[in-house]
């Protein structure tokens, strides 16, 4: 599921004649051309909106987050890492284009990962240029980061990384928003709950479709984060439905084709959305090698997104990626988060030709956005529901039901000594308790800030943390 390995430096007039074909490539995006199925609006709010994504997709899931996190609410980062990992720039591009290839293939996958003062210095800078939203922005942002020890691809420092730099901007306050998973023994791929489909792969494997049954429900995990304690979906029948759509209608200038994405996208809608249901929008994002020219729709039917999303009024976007053996140079369908399109170090920006192609789908599905998803009642201020949806070795990740009008929540932990103290204050219906003891029993409640009058505790929650895992040194074999 890696990047492509270039075999030697472009020579300069090789990058001349890559940049004449780029440009040619990208001017038939200009003609007329038939154009296929459009996205239908919906009633989703787009300040509602999330997004997650798999290696290649994590590095972009990331990437957008950071560049319309005014309108994102989470992101699931799955085998991913830093904003700006592979740093390449316009000058790299003219030069040869071997550092972003160098640091994608090498430090950006295998570890130890580059040093972050450089990609700190780039989002800082962009931001301030008005080429990404406001930082601030990501202290509200819920983020979930999962690295599987068993991982043979992404080295575990370099989505170590990605939690360090999103701890940058979280602060301490807001560090309960961030859940990092890595005690379970995934290999590299989207981790599902059991093996509905026939091509899923055990647990600790690293090979294609790239999603393995560890007993795991990532997708529902993910989305809990996100949008606190949701209803399980039901196994079988979905009501809602998949459909395709052209994704030429949404590149801007450019034919789907020069950016490397296919002309065919997915999404799912759940049967309430399409009625006019006030919904929200996730977008999962595949990895390398995961486009369904690569393993059909197995990423889009196999991964659980829709039955978490048929069961609570979520539209799940699933933009493609496409192999693309010539230019621009991309053969194993990767998202570009190295600057194989825009070879300059815009690519992580709103102006990026990939995010923007994302961004203008989610614009087309909430164009129709009335009022927002109604919240459930209020309860006397007290959340319905706490569940424990995850835990790792220090760690719990935590999810209730929110409350109408809350302004922040309270939660409270206990030990053994069954005595509940209050370990944190956040916002939004879920927090990821962290500096706890490995193999350990806590028990949790929540309480809600309404008007500035803290109301009674939730049903109470328990889980023990996971042991920390013995040390294996051989990704791939760890038991």
């Amino acid at each position: 599921m890696g990047v492509p390995m270039l075999s030697k430096p472009r020579s300069h007039a090789g990058i001349a004649l890559a940049l004449a074909i780029s440009l040619t490539v990208a001017s038939a995006g200009t003609v007329a051309r038939a154009e296929g199925p459009a996205l239908k609006p919906y009633n989703a709010a787009i300040g509602d909106s999330s997004i997650s994504g798999i290696s290649s997709g994590a590095f972009m899931a990331v990437q957008f987050g950071f560049a319309w996190s005014s309108i994102i609410r989470g992101v699931g980062v799955v085998a991913g890492g830093p904003f700006y990992c592979a740093q390449a720039s316009a000058a790299d591009f003219i030069n040869g284009y071997t550092l972003p290839i160098a640091h994608a293939t090498g430090p950006c996958m295998t570890g130890p990962p580059p040093d972050l003062q450089p990609m700190v210095a780039k989002v800082e800078a962009e931001a301030a240029a008005g080429a990404l939203d406001p930082l601030d922005n990501i202290k509200r942002q819920k983020i979930y980061l999962f690295h599987g020890y068993n991982d043979t691809v992404v080295a575990n420092t370099v989505t170590d990384a990605a939690a360090e730099f999103y701890r940058r901007y979280l602060g301490g306050t807001a560090r309960g928003n961030l859940f990092y998973q890595q005690t379970r023994g995934a290999g590299h791929s989207f981790v599902v709950k059991d093996r509905a489909g026939r091509d899923v792969n055990a647990c600790a494997a690293n090979r294609s479709p790239f999603i393995d049954q560890c007993g795991y429900d990532q997708a529902g995990i993910i989305l809990q984060h996100i949008y606190g304690a949701l209803r399980p979906g039901t196994l079988g029948q979905l009501e809602g439905t998949i459909r395709s759509f052209d994704q030429n209608r949404y590149t801007g200038r450019h034919i789907a084709d020069a950016l490397s994405m296919g002309d065919e996208g997915y999404v799912f809608v759940p049967t309430a959305c399409e009625q006019g249901a006030a919904c929200r929008v996730h977008i999962a994002l595949h990895g390398c090698q995961q486009d369904v020219g690569s393993i059909g729709r197995l990423f889009i039917e196999q991964t659980g997104y829709n039955t978490w999303a048929d069961a609570n009024r979520i539209i799940v976007l699933y933009p493609q990626a496409k192999v693309s053996p010539f230019l621009p140079f991309n053969p194993k369908g990767c998202w570009d988060w190295w600057s194989y399109i825009d070879h300059d170090d815009g690519y992580v920006t709103k102006a990026g030709l990939q995010i923007a192609a994302i961004k203008a789908m989610l614009d087309a599905l909430t164009a129709a956005s009335g009022s927002p998803p109604t919240p459930p009642p209020e309860q006397g201020g007290v959340p319905a529901e706490l569940i424990v949806t995850d835990t790792s070795d220090t760690a719990a990740a935590l999810a209730w039901t929110p409350v109408a009008g809350a302004s922040s929540y309270r939660v409270w932990r206990a030990g053994a000594d069954e005595v509940f103290r209050a370990v944190a204050e956040t916002q939004g219906p879920s927090y990821g308790d962290h500096g706890l003891a490995p193999a350990t029993s806590y028990m949790w409640r929540v309480t809600a800030l309404v008007g500035g009058t803290e109301g009674s505790p939730s049903p109470g929650a328990s889980a023990a943390t996971r042991p920390a895992p013995a040390r294996c040194d051989a990704p791939g074999t760890c038991p």
